[in-house]
């Protein structure tokens, strides 16, 4: 299954690029690709940055960050669709950086995790060590997961 989508969303792109290339013209489709990737991945920058802030604060404070790993996960995966070029990859790029999307994905993964492990289809494993200066929040902190595993038909 996942071998068919690294063919058919090239595939699709490519058709979709040629089809604004025909409505705007190659040079504004070029500049459309250039832009997008540029926006994008300032976009994904900023979020990213503002992101790793909330993770150190809340390492800072003793909380395990997951709203905030699963938030700078799909920031990343943002960043990388924004900057490959393409209409639908771009499209599927910004709605991972509006807020009320991700959140809207966040809580599906984290039922699909939850569901997982309960069946026994995946484990996890956090290990938190380290003592936190007071002078710098996350200083010292080692978080260590491993151990995850989704089956191939699952994915």
């Amino acid at each position: 299954m996942i071998y068919l989508l690294f063919i058919l969303i090239p595939a699709v792109e490519l058709v979709l690029l040629i089809e604004v290339g025909k409505l705007i013209g190659p040079l504004p489709t070029i500049g459309l690709i250039v832009g997008t990737g540029f926006i994008g991945a300032t976009l994904a920058r900023h979020q990213g940055l503002t992101v790793l802030s909330r993770l150190r604060s809340e390492i800072g404070v003793g909380h395990l960050p997951g709203d905030a790993l699963l938030d700078g996960a799909l920031i990343l995966v943002a960043g990388a669709l924004l900057v490959t070029p393409g209409v639908l990859t771009d499209a599927v790029g910004f709605l991972l950086l509006i807020p009320p999307t991700r959140r809207v994905l966040k809580r599906s993964l984290k039922k699909r995790l939850q569901r997982a492990v309960r069946e026994g289809r995946a484990n996890v494993h956090v290990h938190v060590s380290g003592d936190t200066p007071n002078d710098r929040p996350g200083a010292g902190v080692v978080i260590d997961q491993e151990d995850v595993h989704w089956p191939d038909s699952e994915v």
